[in-house]
């Protein structure tokens, strides 16, 4: 054992100093990794309900069937423990487990393909270093044939996977490199808010092609337009209303002036995007701000009823023979108030909300049928709940309430269906299925 009083000689002429930067260098590169899988948003995948952290076990349905996340802490038998740092880089760029089999597109390696050699070292540093491991090892994906032949994905790769490290375009700036490199790879955006083809291939991976982050319904969702450059359309909706600070805000907090987070978002900013840097939001924020927009026939499908007319009808209260409208006053006014607007931070605004025009009215019905929660961030620890309503609206009824907001305040979305809302009710939770009878009144 070392006596203290010689510790520090020891450390003057070099006996102790080099292991001692070294071991605060391997600390700093854990710390870094562990960042940077924030930034990946590696654990919601990862981490089943009422889970540990990384042990899989979270259930994906897909076309194909259903995926199970892998164990991914470094656990050598149940995990990932015996991956060498170049199988990690595999598994991460490649889609290749270490036995050589080929994981499931669900894994976003067609993004994670753009990492650097750095950030593959310090997130395998973080990941047999930095997190527990858990011995119990993941169940099996139950995919239909002939999807469950692994082998087969090898075409898809060949096809539709991008192998390239991400490289800035000439004369883009810092800021803008760093915040394409973070929406294009470790944030993956796209995997959520690029057009799918006919193979479910992401159409486009980078901002090369027109059709990145252009928008896309998953599981009943709408995943945005991320676009919010000036284009064609000449601005005017979605991110081309909200300014960069609008969108630091919606990715720090979950919520900004214009709108709130639903659906799978709200796990995102949860788990990722509240615990990133100010400085690599604004970052994100700036090339999200830089990609324009091109037109898309959205302005020409508007409603005729303007904000001013809808507020001026619900202030008087002039509904009669409007049941949407009459709907809307005894469920919806007293927070998303007459015109609409709702309470900046509080109340997310209806009024061009692209959750309300979406082609696919389905996330706009889950949310009246069964509510929402923001999520509790480091800046805005308050979870605030939008009350669910499906309890007390029939079918009817709640096709009703979606079809005006749709068509209130300007807005563009088309009619609901009975029938469409139906369908939603049945996805959710046996005990939240129930309605009031359309009979009862």
């Amino acid at each position: 054992m070392i006596h203290r009083y010689w510790m520090p000689a020891l450390i003057g002429c070099g006996v102790l100093g080099t292991a001692t930067i070294a071991m605060a260098a391997q600390q700093s590169e854990v710390e870094r990794g562990a960042y940077l899988a924030r930034a990946g948003d590696c654990v919601a995948c990862h981490t089943a309900p009422e889970g540990k952290p990384f042990a899989g076990g979270l259930k994906i349905e897909s076309p194909f069937g259903t995926i199970v996340s892998t164990n991914i802490t470094p656990d050598p038998e149940a995990g990932i423990g015996n991956y060498s740092r170049d199988e990690f880089a595999a598994a991460l760029r490649e889609g290749k487990r270490a036995d050589g089999a080929n994981l499931y597109p669900a894994m976003p390696y067609p993004s994670y393909a753009k990492l650097t050699d750095d950030d593959i070292d310090a997130l395998y540093a973080y990941f047999m270093q930095g997190v527990e491991p858990v011995a119990e090892k993941a169940p099996e994906s139950d995919v239909s044939f002939p999807f469950n032949q692994r082998w087969g994905i090898s075409l898809w790769n060949w096809m539709f996977a991008d192998a390239d490290t991400f490289e800035p375009k000439s004369g883009q700036s810092e800021q803008l490199a760093r915040g394409a490199y973070l929406v294009q790879g470790l944030g993956h955006c796209g995997s959520c808010h690029t057009p799918r083809g006919l193979l479910f291939q992401e159409k486009a991976l980078d901002d090369s092609d027109d059709a990145y982050l252009t928008g896309e319904t998953l599981e009943g969702w709408w995943a945005p337009n991320l676009r919010g450059g000036g284009g064609d359309d000449d601005g005017g909706r979605g991110l081309q209303n909200w300014s960069a600070d609008d969108i630091v805000a919606y990715l720090a907090t979950g919520r900004n002036d214009h709108s709130a987070v639903t659906g799978e978002m709200t796990s995102v900013v949860a788990n990722s995007t509240s615990h990133l840097s100010d400085e690599d939001l604004h970052a994100m924020a700036a090339y999200l701000k830089s990609l324009p927009r091109a037109a898309d026939g959205e302005k020409s499908t508007r409603s005729e009823t303007t904000p001013e007319q809808t507020e001026k009808m619900l202030t008087a209260a002039d509904v009669e023979g409007k049941p949407g409208a009459r709907l809307y006053l005894d469920n919806c006014n007293a927070c998303h108030f007459a015109n609409g607007q709702g309470a900046p931070q509080v109340f997310p605004s209806l009024v061009d909300n692209e959750l309300v025009n979406a082609d696919d009215p389905t996330g706009l019905v889950h949310v009246i049928l069964a509510g929402a929660r923001l999520p509790s961030t480091p800046d805005k620890p308050e979870a605030l709940a939008m009350p669910d309503f499906g309890w007390r609206l029939s079918d009817e009824e709640t096709a009703q309430l979606a079809t005006f907001v749709r068509g209130a305040w300007g807005n563009h979305g088309g009619e609901v269906t009975a029938d469409q809302v139906a369908e939603v009710r049945k996805s959710l939770p046996e005990d939240r299925q129930s309605s009031k009878p359309d009979f009862v009144d």
